[in-house]
């Protein structure tokens, strides 16, 4: 190994343990995530993140795309990339009532890409699936009752381990498949609290669900070359309805609290029961337009059908299908520029436009958001800083909902380095 090789193992083997404890940890402070498995994460890292997170049919050698399995063996033939990512996100929420604000920062993921032989690829990683965390206060009246207090919140992940293949069965296109397992928890409560009538007892029911399960999506790639060094590439990713084993357990409780006692009773308590919950088929299709090391057009179209989707034999009512759309583009003056930095740095943006998986008093929660971001190539290597930024919309003020405005900030760093070389001594 090379002096890069060490450093890149070296940050690894600290980062690791940082970003898994993360996985279990992840923060989100939105009211959105109290429904289904909560807020779902994209796919795209850090260059595609820029993009729109348009990267189904993109296959870059000096980048790690996760979005589809099949662009694995895109990396030249010695190279070796490991990167790992950081966000943030500022979001401020508004209803018809009031208004309130929150920030969230995350370790996001860690991934490695390699070769191992000229016709396969290989690489692993792990990446958030989904994030729980709100805390929602509603007051109310009800006649003969008076004011009473209902809260609801929860918290909790699921993380998505993988490792993946692509091979090259013909000449221009590529097939993947990753194998996934899926794992973590995620905690629903409500309390009930009688504000005027103290002879009323209050009520508290908590939920927890754990996920723990093998999966696994498959992805393809063809490439159509075209003259001045162009070429258009098609792209397509495909999981249908993996069936993850899950257990739930809850337990519903009420209390009276009269001067310093306190009468507690146990209503329902449901042990940990084992289960299934089944994903939607997931399937996307996309396009990439290149001209290398100039410039990169991508547009993705994504479709799951949660709608389906059943969680211990039952449908949810408030989900439905989700559809997104991306088109992000990426530009680099010269690549190989020898006086000018500014010349060599990636300069990206994209839109992103997302009808949700939620459908809340027969509003479908939608998301719009505009990104842009750069690529700094890091001196004498093949290394990359990526910072993406995103604005966006989610939701809406309408029907007593709540619309989210929020900003996010991606920070990546991809290092590239040569690995396998048979060296030579005289």
């Amino acid at each position: 190994m090379g002096r890069i090789s060490r450093v890149s193992l070296i940050i690894g083997l600290i980062l690791f343990p940082t970003i898994l404890f993360a996985q279990f940890n992840n923060n989100t402070t939105s009211p959105y995530s109290r429904f289904g498995l909560g807020d779902l994460s994209s796919r795209s890292l850090g260059r595609t993140t820029a993009m729109g997170g348009a990267s189904l049919a993109s296959r870059n050698s000096l980048q790690i795309n996760m979005a589809n399995p099949a662009s694995y063996n895109s990396l030249d033939s010695l190279a070796f990339l490991f990167e790992f990512g950081l966000n943030g996100k500022f979001s401020n929420f508004n209803s018809e009532l009031e208004s309130t604000g929150a920030n969230d920062i995350n370790f996001s993921y860690l991934a490695f890409n390699f070769r191992i032989t000229p016709w396969m690829a290989a690489s692993m990683g792990l990446t958030p699936y989904s994030n729980v965390g709100y805390n929602i206060e509603v007051y109310d009246y009800l006649e003969n009752t008076g004011n009473f207090l209902t809260v609801y919140y929860g918290d909790g992940s699921l993380s998505r381990a993988y490792i993946g293949t692509a091979i090259q069965p013909f000449k221009n296109v590529s097939l993947g498949v990753n194998l996934n397992y899926l794992f973590g928890s995620l905690t629903h409560n409500a309390e009930l609290y009688f504000l005027d009538a103290s002879d009323f007892y209050n009520t508290q029911k908590y939920e927890r669900i754990r996920i723990r399960q093998f999966g696994f999506d498959l992805g393809l790639q063809a490439t159509l070359p075209l003259k001045n060094d162009q070429q258009i590439i098609f792209g397509a990713i495909l999981e249908n309805k993996p069936e993850y084993t899950a257990f739930k357990s809850d337990i519903i409780q009420k209390n009276l609290t009269a001067s310093s006692t306190t009468d507690l009773d146990t209503l329902n308590i449901q042990e940990e029961e084992k289960g299934k919950i089944k994903f939607p088929l997931t399937y996307g299709a996309g396009v990439s337009y290149v001209k290398a090391n100039e410039w990169e057009v991508n547009f993705d179209y994504y479709h799951q059908t949660w709608s389906d989707a059943t969680f211990f034999g039952t449908i949810n009512p408030v989900l439905t299908d989700l559809d997104k759309f991306a088109i992000g583009a990426e530009w680099i003056p010269e690549k190989f520029s020898i006086r000018s930095y500014i010349k060599r740095v990636a300069y990206r943006a994209g839109l992103k436009y997302e009808k949700s998986y939620l459908m809340l008093s027969n509003q479908q929660i939608d998301d719009f958001g505009i990104t842009f971001g750069v690529g700094l190539p890091i001196y004498r290597s093949s290394s990359t800083i990526n910072i993406a930024a995103e604005l966006g919309r989610r939701g809406t003020k309408k029907n007593n909902l709540i619309e989210e405005k929020y900003a996010k900030l991606n920070l990546s760093v991809n290092l590239h380095d040569l690995w396998f070389i048979k060296r030579r001594y005289d």
